[in-house]
């Protein structure tokens, strides 16, 4: 029988349910191959040759598919219907011949699917085909270029920024987008501006509110009336004068659904309505496509099946009526730059199966299931119509108009089911109006100004970070999610209320980028690169060629940018940060004088362990650090994810971090080299807030040697542990009452105390039994019961069994200790030694 290949063992599921036991259907578990993360796996002087390494997971699973083969004489490779479900199926097929698991007369075939159903299944089969050779070499080309840059741009970053990691292709890029809308917010100055509304009465008592449109005869814009004065001359104006209703003009309009979904704007909605990041929109429909409920969801196409279409318009007649359902099919045109990698719009497989109907159980899949679905059959009703009415309302000289607006549904249409969220919403004036007739008065009750401020441009979300990248032709469907989510991961950036931060980290990375390489971290250039590749999968061009091009001049770029100095680096990236590290001065002051000295300056520094601080030029004559930052960082500031900087010591640098398991202190960074930098618990009772750096070498100086023992002459140490402050000799610890007095214990106390710890062991080793039971009936052995730091318990060789609380230590007899202890031994008291066999 053939052997049918998919991605999941959750797709393997359901698909062999719907085959049958004529196929073996087996998963890949994801890709089988890769690059090895070392340099020349691509080799650009021979053709840009590609060096791959079978992942260890993946063995058992190719072995599995060998093994399946030599009884079935057919594979079948089904996975994803995109570029990065062909790469798939190539690599098995790739991988199966250098095993020798695919002969020569093995048939192999290629069948894609959109959706996980019976029908379209058992269609595919029908129609199998060969692995497409142009999404292959698209795959080939990405695969290459992102290795490419990561492999040679990163180390430069590691050189000239220590601390910081590797720069993706299209993630540096998207940092780029984040840390610019901050630069934005940051350079942003707020202008005042003032506006008036009106609540206004109409002759049958209904009240309404209108906004000044027209003072003195002119038409206002938004900073006419800039200040408090000039906004109570305007209420004074209104207050002065009798208003009428100078027209009333109704309007029908109509409001047509959104498209269905595809992968980007599947993405911003989950974000916009339950705050799901990208990634976890994508987990969850994977979920649900695997399942069958939905059909695939990594597409840019938002065209739907002309089947899928006539199901919508039967479902919506079903449940809704005939008024919902449009005179024709709603068609949308397919945005998608090429044919290949676009797919059908995501929807249900089932449009008559709603939330309940199919009765997820999991919270997040009802939540996105019920979206699409909701979404799809909106995307094919009737068009709301509505009613927008304007009311301007003057003074008879016609120095005052204000305006009302408002809006009717006559019809909900599509808005029954559902409607799309916005970002940064403002105002919609889609308030209701009272009756209003043309020439009636409008009585004043109430006239109030009221204060703005221009705003900042609001910082990107996921969902509108995903949008702009997809306005600029920056990644592609199945790209998005693994884009925000690395620099999240890079700790580039953090995410705070939905809302996307730079890190200085990410602020460092950026400027380094777009000052040395900045065509690379261009828009332009990475969407008309992306449009070269999407040529490669419609054949338009050849792989090769575009790689070339690309590594011609980036090579030469990298060769450029290393011969820097890390000096003139830091330098440049402090003039780049400077309003950002040394904002101006209330008082007009040099805001890079060091405040420690008063004469060097103050400038951006790394440390040899990497990180990024301030520190004064003076260094090593002033000392005077702050953390990597504006000013006021130092004074208070919360320890954020990179730590709180202290300062510097012997080239490292020194810091405060959060931990799981509370607070420490830290010398250098984590890297490869040195997964475990020296560091140190803050001991109880000491603030992180209140850390310095001379404590924090006190603490990375531990433990502390005293001295030699008088007795054996082995070093006796001071430090902190798990339980407290201790002394340590050998095996014998002796706590201290102090936290303070490991820092100034000297050897003579600390010999002391051990002496005393030692004297007390071994006092309890010969402590008086509470009661002496006897030898143990069964095994032999004294039995007694003892006085222990927990209460009373009954030894026996080296088991100590507890006495049930409420039982006297006297009334424990023989036979209650025999049981005791053999419960004991049944809960791992005693382990048991097996004796050894004699060697014959």
């Amino acid at each position: 029988m053939p052997v049918v290949v998919v991605e999941s063992p959750a797709k393997a599921k359901t698909i062999n349910k719907y085959l049958g036991s004529d196929y073996t259907v087996l998963a890949s578990y994801g890709h089988v191959r890769d690059l090895p993360p070392k340099d020349g796996s691509v080799d650009p002087e021979h053709g840009f040759a590609m060096t791959w390494e079978v992942a260890a997971d993946s063995k058992k699973h190719i072995k599995a598919i060998a093994d399946a083969l030599k009884n079935d004489g057919e594979l079948i490779l089904a996975t994803d219907p995109d570029r990065e479900g062909e790469a798939i199926s190539w690599h098995l097929e790739e991988a199966l011949r250098n095993r020798k698991a695919i002969k020569k007369d093995t048939p192999v075939s290629r069948v894609v699917f959109n959706a996980i159903t019976k029908s379209a299944v058992t269609e595919a089969m029908k129609n199998p085909r060969q692995v497409d050779q142009d999404l292959v070499e698209a795959y080939l080309a990405r695969r290459a270029l992102d290795y490419l840059v990561g492999f040679n741009l990163s180390p430069v970053l590691w050189r000239k920024l220590p601390g910081a990691k590797s720069a993706g292709r299209v993630q540096s890029v998207c940092l780029r987008l984040i840390v610019e809308r901050e630069m934005e917010i940051e350079a942003f100055r707020a202008q005042e501006y003032w506006t008036v509304k009106a609540l206004l009465t109409s002759p049958r008592g209904q009240d309404y509110e209108a906004r000044l449109t027209v003072l003195g005869g002119k038409k206002l814009d938004k900073f006419d009336i800039p200040n408090e004065t000039s906004a109570e001359l305007a209420v004074q104006a209104i207050t002065s004068r009798d208003l009428v209703v100078k027209s009333v003009e109704a309007k029908p309009a109509t409001r047509n659904p959104s498209a269905p979904f595809m992968t980007s704007t599947l993405q911003q909605e989950a974000s916009r309505k339950f705050g799901f990041g990208a990634r976890q929109t994508m987990q969850v429909a994977q979920r649900l496509y695997e399942a069958g409920h939905i059909t695939y969801m990594r597409t840019d196409g938002i065209d739907m099946a002309p089947e899928a279409v006539m199901a919508a318009r039967d479902a919506i007649k079903d449940r809704y009526g005939d008024a919902y359902v449009p005179g024709s099919p709603r068609m949308y045109k397919n945005k998608a730059k090429n044919a290949q990698e676009a797919h059908e719009c995501i929807r249900p497989t089932d449009m008559t199966a709603d939330v309940d109907g199919l009765k997820l159980r999991d919270a997040d899949q009802r939540k996105l299931y019920d979206l699409i679905w909701k979404r799809t059959l909106a995307s094919q009703m009737e068009a709301a119509r509505l009613e927008r009415t304007t009311v301007d309302i003057s003074s008879r000289d016609s120095q005052i108009e204000l305006r009302a607006t408002g809006q009717v549904v006559l019809f909900d249409g599509f808005m029954k089911v559902y409607e799309e969220g916005r970002d940064d919403v403002v105002d919609d004036d889609d308030k209701r109006l009272p009756q209003i007739m043309e020439g009636e008065t409008a009585a004043k009750k109430d006239i109030t100004p009221e204060q703005h401020f221009t705003q900042p441009p609001p910082r990107y979300t996921e969902a509108t970070l995903v949008k702009r990248m997809e306005e600029l032709g920056i990644g592609r469907p199945s790209t998005y999610a693994s884009i925000v989510t690395t620099i999240q991961d890079r700790e580039y950036v953090r995410k705070e209320k939905n809302r996307l931060i730079p890190e200085d980290k990410g602020r460092l990375v950026t400027a380094f980028l777009t000052n040395y390489f900045r065509r690379y971290v261009g828009y332009d250039f990475t969407a008309k690169l992306e449009d070269e590749l999407d040529d490669i999968t419609s054949g338009d061009r050849e792989w090769q060629d575009v790689l070339s091009r690309f590594w011609r001049e980036f090579k030469a770029a990298i060769e450029e940018t290393s011969e820097l100095r890390i000096t003139d680096v830091l330098e440049k990236i402090n003039e780049v940060l400077e309003p950002h590290l040394f904002p101006p001065t209330e008082d007009g002051s040099d805001p890079r004088l060091c405040p420690n000295c008063g004469a060097g300056q103050l400038s951006m520094r790394t440390a040899r362990s990497g990180g990024a601080f301030i520190g004064c030029s003076n260094y090593p004559e002033c000392r005077y650090t702050r953390p990597f930052g504006p000013p006021g960082m130092e004074d208070g500031e919360e320890i954020g994810p990179d730590g709180k900087v202290l300062g510097e010591d012997a080239g490292d640098i020194i810091r405060v971090m959060k931990g799981r398991f509370g607070p420490y202190v830290q010398r250098g960074e984590v890297t490869e080299e040195q997964p475990k930098p020296p560091r140190a618990s803050l001991p109880k009772g000491w603030d992180a807030a209140e850390i310095d750096l001379d404590k924090a070498l006190m603490l990375l100086s531990l433990p502390r040697e005293l001295g030699p023992h008088p007795d054996d002459g082995e070093m006796i140490e001071a430090g902190i542990g798990r339980y407290g402050p201790y002394v340590k000799h050998g095996r014998t610890y002796a706590n201290l009452p102090e936290v303070d007095e490991v820092f100034t214990v000297g050897l003579n106390r600390a010999v002391d105390l051990i002496a005393q710890k030692a004297a007390k062991r071994g006092g309890s080793a010969n402590q008086t039994p509470l009661k002496e039971l006897g030898e143990h009936p069964e095994r032999g052995g004294v039995v007694n019961v003892m006085d222990g730091r927990y209460g009373p318990y009954v030894k026996w060789d080296k088991v100590n069994a507890t006495i049930p609380k409420g039982t006297e230590p006297g009334d424990v007899t023989m036979d209650m200790a025999v049981q005791l202890i053999a419960e004991r031994e049944a809960k791992g008291g005693k382990k048991k030694t097996a004796s050894r066999k004699k060697a014959s």
